[in-house]
């Protein structure tokens, strides 16, 4: 039996990965970490490369332990990364930078049904962020899971424009997207098409999946990067949702059924350096654990009472760095396997 079974963002949680922090680091400043990453800097020289600092790394080691401590409590298998040497040089004929983190397990691999897929990243930094993972995915695979890698994108030079708007700064010459683009609503997934995700990524994960699924490719939602601060989904029919950033115009078609919860005015945690990674949304970044139940930041007191509210059931939690870090309770985990099967809840 596959070890590997998911089909939606809210069953009940049985298996997951917990990302590590062990060698973090800002990779250097080449065109694609600009562009997806510093959109807003004019010379690349102001971005700080190199290691985070230490009591960033370690305060985020230590609650990141707690998280997996948190979870096997409820019953759940934690799994982690085994980590790699991020000061190596990458390279390829067109480009070479070095690593960035395992810190993320979200941003780059998506549990589908029975398959783990390895997504085509939009940052050169991350080009082989999968084999931290490598013993899992074998493990998954000898258990019965299909294991899929993408084609891995080229990501030269004309694949990023950093001065164009947001929504326009990665081209679409060859499929390239992160796994945290898209949410799982059983037989429909929402594809964020943004700074990282194109359409073509869209096209090339419906070709994967085939008929069973139907891929939304949306490209008027939040068109920087990432979709979970912009939609969490809470259970089937109920979603909070970022009100900056959605509206009945741009509701994806297949979800304006569902009812929706505006996300409250967040508190802004900071961040350590001269540039956050994520903005304050960050605090709807949580993980839903079963449906109505969330793991969520607990110094976001008028979302867990917004939340409590609508009867979610809040357990808290804290990720000191989640803005520096550029990752909240959903980015730095990966559910791997979920009570529930396949359905459509249109």
């Amino acid at each position: 039996m596959s070890l590997v079974n998911v089909h939606t963002e809210w069953d009940p949680l049985e298996e997951v990965i917990v990302g590590i922090m062990a060698g973090a680091r800002v990779p250097v400043a080449d065109r694609s970490l600009v562009a997806t990453e510093y959109p807003d800097i004019t010379d690349p020289q102001q971005i700080s490369s190199g290691p985070y600092p230490g009591h960033v790394v370690e305060q985020t080691e230590a609650e990141l332990d707690e998280l997996a401590d948190l979870l096997t409590s409820l019953g759940v298998t934690v799994r982690r990364p085994g980590g790699r040497d991020h000061k190596s040089i990458v390279s390829t004929p067109d480009w070479s930078t070095d690593g960035f983190y395992d810190y993320c397990p979200r941003d780059g691999f998506l549990a589908i049904g029975n398959s783990i897929i390895e997504t085509p990243m939009v940052l050169r930094s991350r080009f082989l962020e999968g084999f931290a993972y490598k013993d899992l995915f074998l493990e998954y695979f000898e258990s019965g899971a299909r294991w899929l890698s993408a084609p891995k994108p080229a990501l030269t030079d004309d694949m990023y424009e950093p001065t164009a708007p947001a929504g326009q700064r990665l081209r679409n010459l060859e499929p390239a997207f992160d796994a945290a683009n898209v949410l799982r609503f059983g037989t429909d997934l929402l594809y964020q098409v943004s700074d990282s995700g194109n359409m073509l990524g869209a096209r090339w994960l419906q070709s994967v999946l085939g008929e069973q699924y139907t891929v939304h490719p949306c490209e008027n939602l939040y068109r920087d990067a990432h979709i979970d601060s912009t939609i969490t989904v809470l259970q089937p029919g109920l979603m909070l949702v970022n009100p900056a950033r959605v509206n009945d115009d741009n509701m994806p078609a297949f979800l304006r059924g569902w009812d929706r919860i505006a996300c409250p005015e967040l508190v802004d945690i900071g961040f350590v350096g001269h540039h956050p990674r994520s903005s304050v949304s960050i605090g709807m970044n949580f993980l839903v654990v079963a449906p109505g139940k969330a793991i969520v930041d607990k110094r976001q007191l008028e979302l867990i009472r917004v939340l409590e509210r609508h009867r979610v059931e809040v357990i808290p939690a804290q990720l000191t760095h989640s803005r520096t870090l550029g990752g909240g309770f959903h980015c730095v985990t990966l559910d791997v396997r979920r009570t529930g099967e396949l359905a459509t809840y249109r």
